[in-house]
């Protein structure tokens, strides 16, 4: 037997399991979270995958069966998001500004300044239409 080692090996096996009832407590990330965010700025897995550089099964992963994503990882999702990290761990609530378009409706028409300028006024003429049907 080797003396020189710290912990014995039953001794070992308890703090491992000590540590990792310590990190279940702590460690709350929320998924279904991640999921309301990316569904609230108007992302598919898809899409928020190409925007972070990540496959779309990755952000299925975080979002259903992972524990947090790593610290890297977060800082490419929150300001995709457009939320702080702390948002998106949910340590805090998240700030949302009094009447603003969604992140989905301003990309959308950022897409729609790149398009050439008889198409944009085709489709501004489309849409104001249906305003006017609506209203």
């Amino acid at each position: 037997m080797n003396e020189n080692r710290a912990y014995t090996e039953g001794q070992t096996c308890q703090r491992n399991a000590e540590m990792a009832k310590r990190k279940v407590q702590t460690d709350e990330w929320d998924g279904a979270h991640l999921a309301r965010l990316r569904k609230a700025a108007g992302y598919t897995q898809a899409e928020l995958a190409d925007a972070i550089g990540v496959t779309r099964r990755m952000v299925a992963y975080y979002e259903t069966e992972a524990e947090h994503p790593p610290a890297a990882l977060l800082a490419r999702l929150a300001p995709t998001l457009g939320v702080s990290v702390d948002e998106l761990l949910g340590i805090k609530d998240i700030k949302v500004p009094a009447k603003t378009p969604s992140r989905r409706v301003i990309r959308r028409l950022e897409r729609i300044e790149e398009l050439p300028k008889r198409d944009q006024d085709a489709l501004l003429r489309t849409i104001d239409a249906f305003l006017a049907k609506s209203a």
